[in-house]
C-alpha cells in the first residue's frame, strides 16, 4: 500500500473533525482535501508520509511549488490548510512536533487585494438606486440594489448573501444576523441606503419573486428559488465588469481602514477568525498616518522656507 493509500483514513478522520467541530461547508472541505492530497502525494516520492513529514520535507514542496510559478497566495493558502491540520494531529498527539510550526508565509500572502474606489462604488451605488427608485421598477431590481448595497455597506461575503434568511434580518436594529465560514453568526450593522433598499424589497419585490410559495431564504429569483454564488457574481459584473462580489467586500474594509477604523472593528464586521487576515489592509492607511505625523508631530513639521 503505498503511503498516499496509507493517508486516506487519516484524512478522512480529518474532514470529520472539520465537518463536526469546526463546521466547514462541503465546498472548503473539499478544498482542504486538495491541499492536503497534493502533500502527501508530494511526501510520497520522498518515501514519507503526512504523519512523518518534516518541516525541511514541507519546505521543499513549497519551493517546488515556487518552482512552477504557483501563485504566493495558493501557496500560503496551502500552508494554512496543513498548519491546521498539524495542530490537529499535536493536540491529538499523534505526533510530536509540528513541521509548519516555524515555516514562514509567502510575502505576497500580505498584498492588498483589489478594491474599487470610493468613487466608483458610488457609481455602481448610485446608479442600481436611481434605477431601484422608479415607480415602476421590477422586483428584480429592488432585489439587485439591495444585494449591491449588503456586499459593500455590510462586507458580506457572496455565500453569506445566498445562505440569508428572511429572519435574519433586523431592521428596526439596524443590524443582520450573519453565518459566516464554520457556521459562525455575527452581527453587521446596517446604514440607512442599505436599510431602506431591503425594507422596499421586502416589501414590493420579495412578495412577487416568492408567490404563494413558503421560502426561507432572503434573497430569490424570479422563479422563487434561492439565488447562486454564480448568478450573483455575473449580476454584479452587469453593474461595472471589473467588479466581484468580493472586491465589494474588499472596497468595504478598505474604505474604512481609510477613514480610520481599527482592525478589530473591521475584522469583527468582516467575520475574520484571525485578526491577521485583517491585517492586509493596515498599509491603505499609510498616506493618512503621513498626513497625520505631519500635521501634529513636532518633529515632522517642515521649517519655513525649506525646500522639498
Amino acid at each position: 500500500m503505498s503511503d498516499a493509500a496509507h493517508n486516506s483514513p487519516l484524512l478522512r478522520e480529518y474532514m470529520t473533525y472539520l465537518s463536526v467541530e469546526k463546521g466547514l461547508r462541503p465546498l472548503s472541505r473539499e478544498s482542504y482535501l486538495r491541499d492536503l492530497e497534493q502533500l502527501a502525494e508530494f511526501l510520497e516520492t520522498t518515501h514519507t508520509s503526512l504523519l512523518s513529514a518534516t518541516q525541511t520535507q514541507v519546505s521543499a514542496f513549497m519551493e517546488d511549488m515556487r518552482s512552477r510559478h504557483v501563485e504566493s497566495r495558493s501557496i500560503a493558502r496551502k500552508l494554512s490548510c496543513w498548519r491546521g491540520f498539524y495542530r490537529w494531529l499535536l493536540k491529538d498527539k499523534r505526533i510530536q512536533h509540528d513541521p509548519t510550526v516555524n515555516l514562514e508565509t509567502p510575502a505576497s500572502w500580505k498584498v492588498l487585494p483589489k478594491s474599487l474606489a470610493e468613487t466608483e462604488v458610488g457609481d455602481v451605488l448610485t446608479r442600481a438606486a436611481q434605477m431601484a427608485a422608479h415607480p415602476q421598477a421590477e422586483p428584480q431590481m429592488l432585489r439587485d440594489y439591495a444585494i449591491l448595497e449588503l456586499l459593500y455597506a455590510g462586507g458580506l461575503r457572496v455565500s453569506e448573501i445566498t445562505t440569508l434568511r428572511e429572519a435574519d434580518l433586523h431592521l428596526d436594529q439596524a443590524r443582520v444576523q450573519v453565518r459566516g465560514k464554520g457556521d459562525k453568526e455575527r452581527i453587521v450593522p446596517l446604514g440607512v441606503p442599505s436599510i431602506k433598499a431591503l425594507e422596499r424589497y421586502l416589501k414590493e419585490a420579495r412578495p412577487a419573486l416568492c408567490g404563494k410559495q413558503f421560502e426561507r431564504t432572503l434573497f430569490l429569483s424570479v422563479r422563487g428559488k434561492p439565488l447562486t454564488r454564480d448568478w450573483i457574481w455575473a449580476m454584479v459584473k452587469k453593474w461595472d465588469k471589473r467588479a466581484s462580489p468580493h472586491m465589494l467586500r474588499h472596497s468595504c474594509a478598505t474604505h474604512m481602514v481609510e477613514h480610520g477604523a481599527d482592525l478589530r472593528s473591521v475584522q469583527t464586521l468582516l467575520g475574520h477568525a484571525d485578526i491577521a487576515t485583517t491585517q492586509v489592509y493596515t498599509h491603505v492607511a499609510l498616506g493618512r498616518l503621513k498626513q497625520v505625523h505631519r500635521l501634529h508631530h513636532p518633529r515632522a513639521k517642515r521649517r519655513e522656507g525649506a525646500v522639498s
